[in-house]
């Protein structure tokens, strides 16, 4: 690896496939929900797959539309996250500016772009987290001196701790500070 080229690293952000198979479970279980807690309200059966006509519609249908409303709404979040693909962008390393600077895309409005950028002087060190058991999480922290911690890659970003690691010691020799590995 040539030290003096800029170094770019796309981050793929909500426009994944694991967002995009939560969304469509979400709409279906909200269609169903809502549809046989008005099954319940008309007396009609608006559901093929079973009949809800014949639930009382004080408690159980009030709860089944409250949950069908609940799960409409998060998927119209998710929906939406998916189609500004919030949170995409890349961490760029600029070695010959001494600068790294970390783009993202946020939700549309002021904060729609992103932009960080630090000085290679304002860094005090990188973090290699690691946590195991049922639900690993691997990260690097861009730690600077005034003890703020930024992660470079996003929470649900999942790549292989071996490869992850490699990624952190390369960049903390390019940036010429100290690598910490946390294990929680």
């Amino acid at each position: 690896m040539e030290e003096n080229l800029p170094l770019k690293e796309t981050i793929i952000g909500a426009r994944n496939l694991t967002n995009i198979l939560l969304s469509f479970i979400l709409l279906a279980v909200g269609i169903g929900f809502s549809l046989a807690g008005l099954s319940s309200y008309f007396q009609t059966n608006y559901l093929k797959i079973t009949d809800t006509s014949n639930l009382i519609f004080y408690p159980q249908g009030i709860a089944l539309l409250f949950y069908g409303t609940c799960s409409l709404g998060l998927f119209l979040y998710l929906f939406l996250t998916i189609i500004w693909n919030i949170g995409s962008g890349y961490n760029e390393i600029l070695p010959e500016e001494k600068l790294i600077r970390i783009i993202r895309k946020g939700f549309p409005g002021k904060n729609k772009i992103i932009f960080l950028s630090y000085e290679f002087k304002l860094i005090k060190g990188l973090k290699f987290l690691r946590k195991e058991g049922i639900n690993p999480r691997y990260n690097i922290l861009l730690v600077l001196k005034d003890k703020r911690e930024i992660p470079l890659f996003p929470a649900q970003f999942l790549l292989n701790p071996k490869e992850i690691e490699k990624k952190a010691i390369n960049l903390s020799k390019i940036i010429n500070v100290p690598l910490e590995n946390l294990k929680i």
